[in-house]
């Protein structure tokens, strides 16, 4: 039994899926299946049923997952704590960030950290908000920035901005002539939207009801990248904020039109881990994300 195969036993549990832990570690499969092998041969239990749709806990696994989830914080608060004492920032802070923002955030988010701590690694997950939940929860991330619609951010969370939903299509369409688009023209319109569950499918599916508008969700992805391609194409539009498409608008390979009556209200937020004590380094980080989105969004 060694760290690294108690890391790769957390990833192929938080992952479900073989394939995908060698993805995300950028390993080759059969080194990730020899470790858990090695595991469950040093404990003489198996960690994993292998099923047809990936890998599910046993009742053993499911057991040992938080023991090992513990131990391994411990040993990172230890390495930075040891760091830290010697006035060096290193270790690795994991964040994860929306679609929407990490093409203007992240680029700012490097260069200010390498400025003020350059031994300190970003680690950095782009995904929907849903799955950013999922993973800060699980203990993977230290921090998040995650859209909650309505209002208010949750509870303990730190509000950046707020953001309109824009209807986005390819450039020249004349559905997006106007200024704004009525949340009521969104009737017939073919939409391809992020699957389900996900905060702007809850969203819509309260304002559709609500108005009594009929969407048409013609194609449902899991990257915003997907949504922008395939409204480019002209096949269907998409709903994103402005920051996610600005490039694209200024190149004319887009067009985004504000809906409006009612809006589409996104608060941005920042949520930081519960499931440890932030090292120093993830402070630092967390501070300078604080400072840079509002800075950004506070441009729009």
């Amino acid at each position: 039994m060694n760290f690294k195969q108690l890391s790769t036993f957390l990833l192929v549990a938080d992952m479900q899926s073989l394939s995908r832990a060698a993805i995300t570690s950028d390993t080759a499969q059969s080194l990730i299946s020899r470790q858990i092998a090695l595991l469950e041969t040093e404990w003489g239990r198996r960690l994993f049923d292998r099923t047809g749709r990936g890998m599910a806990l046993t009742d053993f696994g499911r057991r040992m997952y938080p023991e090992v989830r513990r131990l391994l914080d411990q040993v990172r608060q230890l390495d930075a704590a040891a760091s830290e004492a010697a006035g060096v920032l290193t270790g690795t802070v994991h964040v994860g960030v929306l679609p929407s923002l990490s093409r203007q955030l992240l680029p700012m988010l490097l260069a200010d950290v390498r400025e003020k701590a350059p031994a300190l690694r970003l680690h950095v997950t782009e995904g929907f908000s849903g799955s950013l939940d999922e993973q800060l929860a699980s203990g993977r991330l230290d921090m998040i920035v995650v859209n909650r619609y309505g209002t208010s951010a949750l509870r303990g969370e730190d509000v950046l901005g707020k953001v309109e939903t824009f209807l986005i299509g390819k450039a020249g369409r004349k559905e997006l002539s106007a200024k704004t688009f009525p949340f009521r023209a969104l009737t017939g319109i073919p939409l391809v939207l992020p699957a389900v569950p996900n905060g702007l499918r809850t969203t819509l599916d309260v304002l559709s009801r609500r108005h009594d508008v009929k969407l048409d969700i013609v194609m449902e992805v899991d990257t915003a990248t997907a949504m922008k391609d395939v409204a480019a194409s002209g096949h269907a539009f998409t709903l994103l904020p402005i920051t996610a498409v600005a490039q694209e608008v200024k190149a004319g390979v887009l067009d985004a039109c504000c809906v409006k009556s009612p809006s589409i209200r996104r608060t941005i937020a920042l949520s930081l881990t519960r499931q440890r004590p932030l090292s120093e380094g993830a402070r630092l980080v967390a501070s300078r994300v604080r400072l840079l989105a509002l800075g950004l969004l506070s441009e729009l």
